[in-house]
């Protein structure tokens, strides 16, 4: 399957509707429960539901395991990383310093390692964007300035981003059907976090989790769908067109973080809004 330059009219909608997705599911973390037992039921929600699809649509190519197993393994550091950022800071903080660099790192990443060409247009959009998510990055940045633990983590959240992103796009083309290459990892992804909190946690954790059952498989259903389409997408787009434009979820978060979390808002973020705006219409 080879990806055009850009990323067409359906493939850039697609795209904006999984990035308010994924800042939604994000806002679960930190309404709901500790972090860490809410991560851990959207993931095995996000499973239940790929269930079917795997079934159905069987596993990915051989070619693909590789990089499928690779993004497991990222995906566990992923979730306990960005588990731990919110246990220490505000989601209108934490969201876009996990997602400022991940634009340009990817970008950045794909070329130097997939040598995958986009148009010149795109690239000028991928940057602006990328400088947009920064700003928005930094502009939340001096709340949490006096717990360097929290940026820690949201910062090798966003490396470990960078990395899944790059090793899945890779995966989704390697394995003929994206579809049954999403399905599986989902499916999979779902394990590991339900035996970490069994282990840490004890049985009795479980009992919080059932109480919730309905909002995480809600959670899941977001998180799934969101990056379904991601997946999907850089098997027909450039992976660092796809993972620009997965970061206007910075967008979302700032609107959710002020409007249902009730959090403060900068109007530095006005600018950095109207940069990622720039950079869509740029790339589009």
């Amino acid at each position: 399957m080879t990806p055009s330059l850009t990323a067409g009219p359906v493939v850039f909608a697609a795209l904006l509707a999984a990035a308010a997705m994924h800042a939604g599911w994000n806002a679960f973390l930190k309404v709901r429960l500790e972090p860490i037992l809410a991560m851990t039921l959207i993931t095995a929600g996000a499973g239940l539901i790929g269930l079917p699809f795997m079934l159905i649509l069987g596993p990915p190519k051989a070619a693909a395991w590789p990089w499928l197993l690779g993004s497991i393994a990222l995906h566990l550091g992923y979730n306990l990383a960005l588990t731990e950022a919110y246990r220490r800071g505000e989601m209108s903080q934490i969201y876009p310093i996990a997602r400022g660099g991940v634009p340009l790192l990817t970008a950045l990443a794909s070329f130097a390692l997939v040598a995958e060409p986009i148009g010149a247009q795109a690239t000028i959009g991928v940057v602006v964007l990328g400088l947009g998510v920064i700003l928005l990055s930094l502009s939340g940045r001096w709340n949490v300035a006096t717990n360097r633990g929290a940026i820690g983590f949201a910062l090798l959240t966003a490396l470990i981003i960078s990395f899944y992103t790059l090793t899945d796009g890779i995966g989704a083309r390697a394995a003929g059907n994206p579809s049954a290459y999403a399905a599986t990892l989902f499916v999979l992804d779902g394990l590991p976090l339900p035996i970490i909190v069994l282990w840490r946690h004890g049985a009795s954790s479980f009992m919080k989790l059932l109480r919730h059952t309905r909002q995480g498989l809600a959670g899941g259903a977001m998180s799934l769908a969101s990056y379904w389409i991601a997946i999907w997408a850089m098997t027909v787009a450039p992976i660092a067109v796809v993972a620009a434009l997965r970061g206007t979820s910075v967008l979302f978060s700032v609107a959710i973080a002020t409007f249902v979390l009730k959090e403060r808002f900068r109007p530095v973020r006005c600018v950095a809004a109207l940069l990622v705006m720039g950079g869509i219409l740029l790339i589009r």
